[in-house]
């Protein structure tokens, strides 16, 4: 699979940036450095500017890839979501038997990221901790309808549906599949959120047991 990933270009929507960052070395050490100082900073304090000086270069060099830090947070999420998806359908392709198929789904989505060599400029660990704390902030905005019908969360969405028609594989007669598949991607970040931040409030305290959590949920539902 990881050699298959090394050909793989993770489509992002084009509207979502001015010029394509992978398209150049500057435009990748812009996502690379980034991700990191989001996940160091966080979101609200992250600048361009803070970037510029990181990188060395110039402000405006980042506003050629990028119209604002919204849109760079919908590019780095979205491109999360991306590789997700294609680590997912490598995993589950040869797969027939349904039950085995969604488990090995949920299993990727909920266990925690190791470091994938196949794209040298992301370091996916940092990026899932960044995904964490931050993703929520890349939707609950006033923009979101209108960054809906753009296509910005297309990938999010895909992904989804590919777990929820997994769900339906095992049980056609389950009437919530969307609502579940969604839990399980949504619910495995908060997870993760409240380990970090709010233990007393979470059972998933070691490596794995989000994965359980969510494997006895999706399988205690179902009747298939």
């Amino acid at each position: 699979m990881e050699r298959l990933l090394q050909s793989v270009k993770i489509a992002i929507n084009e509207k979502i940036y001015v010029k394509d960052p992978e398209s150049s070395d500057l435009g990748k050490r812009i996502i690379e450095e980034s991700i990191l100082m989001i996940y160091d900073m966080g979101f609200e304090s992250f600048t361009f500017k803070k970037l510029g000086i990181k990188i060395g270069s110039n402000e405006s060099s980042v506003y050629r890839y990028f119209e604002n830090k919204h849109k760079l947070l919908l590019y780095l999420t979205s491109w999360y979501w991306g590789w997700l998806e294609y680590k997912l359908v490598f995993a589950t392709n040869s797969i027939t038997n349904p039950k085995e198929k969604l488990t090995k789904a949920i299993e990727i989505v909920t266990k925690a990221i190791a470091q994938d060599s196949s794209f040298s400029h992301i370091n996916e660990v940092i990026l899932n901790k960044t995904i964490i704390n931050e993703y929520s902030k890349s939707y609950l905005t006033k923009e979101v309808d209108a960054e809906n019908k753009e296509g910005y969360f297309v990938i999010y969405k895909r992904l989804i549906n590919r777990i929820s028609e997994m769900i339906s594989f095992v049980d056609v007669d389950y009437k919530y599949p969307s609502s579940l598949a969604s839990t399980i991607l949504e619910g495995s970040l908060h997870q993760y959120f409240l380990r970090d931040h709010f233990i007393s409030l979470t059972d998933c305290h070691q490596d794995g047991e989000a994965t359980q959590y969510f494997l006895h949920l999706v399988f205690t539902s179902l009747k298939g």
